[in-house]
This record gives C-alpha cells, structure tokens and sequence, in this order.
C-alpha cells in the first residue's frame, strides 16, 4: 500500500524522534481543542482570531474536507474515533441508530497504551453518559483511579459563553496540576453564534474572538507547563464544519465542509512533520495525534 493512503504512514516525526536522542526522553503530550462551526477562511486571516492564525502560521496547517452532512454528531464522532460515518452510524444529533460500540474513541486508545486523559467539553453528547452517545467512552474506573479526568458543561441549556469559559479555565488547571497525556477540549459558542445571528454577523465574529481567547490560554498552560516539567506536548486544533452567512449547516457547501487541522509542537525545537503531499482526511487527525505518544 502507498504510504499516501495509508493512516499507519501519515504521520511522521521530525528527526528528534529517533531512538537516542533527547527529546525521546521528554514526556510526550497531546491536546486536541475542538472549535464547534468555525468558518476557517474567515477564521485564519487573523482578524478576529489572531491566536488560531498565528499558533497555524507558527506551526502547520493541513486542509480537509468534513463528510457530508456537515452536522456535530456525525463530525465529531469521525474525528474523535477515526472512523467514517458509514461505520459509527452517526448521521445527525440525536445519534439514533448509532454504532458507536465498534470504534474506540481516540483517549480509550491513549488509555489503552498507558497514558492518562482528559475530556473537558460544554456539548453533553461528546462525553455525558446521559446524553445522546456519548461519543467518549466514559470509563469509570479510570476516573475512579485517577486515570481519566472528565468535565461537562451544558453550552445547549445555559448558554455555551458562560459554558466555554468554564472548559477553559478547568483544562487550564488540569494542564498545570496533573498534565495529562491525551487531551480533548470542546468550545461551542461559535456555533451557537452562527445558528442564532449567521455565520458574517458581528455576533459570530465577537464570538470567535472570544473563542480565540480561550485558545490562548489554554496554549499559554501548555508553555507554561514544558517551561516547568521539561515535557514535549503537540496541540492540535480543528473544527467540524463551517456555517452558512444567513447560519446553519448540514449541506455540502464549501463553507460548510472545509475544515482544518493545525499542529503547534512545544518543547521539542523540532516542528511535528506531516507530510504536506497527503491530503488528510477528519478521520486521520485521531492517527496523527496519537503517533506523537508513540
């Protein structure tokens, strides 16, 4: 198999990765931050999200295409599990019918392999047992023990500001007090933005900028924490879909499935490499993430 179609070999590492030499021997960390509804080719000239464009100029951007419809459930659950929507059987919110039980969520596999984790999220169906999905496995025991620290907000019943601010300010502690290996972090007023005021509204853009700003201090925790622990944390950053200017999503419009996913590298002085040639697909982020833990 060509190594441009196969996930195993999208992800490769900069020359610091090989056997014996220094930063091998750093703890390797990973944090994926989800934006809920970013318009990327609004979002990345800087304007109203000067921290997403700058961390994206710094460090590496690779386009990809979401899977049409273009709605949370389903984008989410493809990014998260690394499996398309033909196999976990989610095609909207309510995940009725949904086949989540055969994929293993990206953190279950980090668990798998030792490491610990944290889900902090203000959308319930990502991780609440009581909601629809969840799309992370909850997994008890590893909470019980320490193992996996998980925090849920509810943006959709009170209000996804007050929510995000709350998912940020918690993953910034646990990044300074514990720095878990595999992260995920879910802000959600974007879209909740675009929904009610359309996605070139002055509302959407105040929004993205408020987003932006948790952004930037949950990257600022992870400088913080290599300049303390002497680790090696990549970070990641993508979205699930875009939003129509009058708002909305689900369709196949440009706007709609572009996506992104860019990787910043802290603690090594080696950028994380992915091939630019390849063109990744939502379900290859959960891969290349991972790769960096080795």
């Amino acid at each position: 198999m060509d190594a441009r179609t196969n996930p195993d070999e999208i992800a490769r590492t900069n020359p610091d990765s090989s056997p014996g030499t220094t930063a091998l021997a750093k703890p390797r960390k990973i944090v994926l931050v989800g934006i809920d509804g970013l318009r990327i080719d609004d979002a990345l000239t800087g304007v109203h999200a000067p921290v997403l464009s700058a961390f994206a100029r710094a460090g590496q951007l690779l386009p990809l295409e979401m899977e049409v419809p273009t709605i949370s459930g389903p984008g989410w659950s493809s990014i998260l599990t690394g499996a398309p929507h033909s196999v976990h059987g989610v095609f909207d919110n309510t995940f009725h019918g949904h086949r989540l039980d055969a994929t293993t969520d990206f953190l279950a596999r980090a668990s798998h392999a030792g490491h610990s984790t944290l889900a902090a999220v203000s959308w319930p169906p990502l991780a609440d047992p009581a909601s629809a999905g969840p799309i992370l496995t909850t997994r008890l025991d590893d909470q019980r023990a320490g193992r996996h620290r998980l925090v849920v907000r509810d943006g959709e019943t009170y209000g996804y500001r007050m929510a995000d601010g709350d998912i940020a300010a918690f993953t910034r502690l646990a990044i300074r007090d514990a720095g878990p290996d595999a992260s995920f972090v879910y802000l959600g007023e974007v879209d909740e933005a675009g929904h009610l005021y359309g996605g070139v509204s002055p509302e959407y853009d105040a929004a993205v900028a408020r987003v932006d700003t948790h952004l930037g201090t949950i990257l600022d925790a992870v400088a913080r924490r290599v300049s303390t622990h002497d680790e090696d944390w990549l970070v990641g950053v993508t979205t699930d879909h875009g939003h129509l200017d009058e708002g909305g999503h689900g369709g196949a419009d440009p706007v709609l499935t572009r996506s992104f996913l860019a990787l910043g590298r802290y603690g090594s002085g080696v950028p994380f490499d992915v091939d630019s040639a390849i063109r990744i697909q939502p379900t290859d982020i959960s891969r290349i993430l991972l790769s960096h833990l080795g």
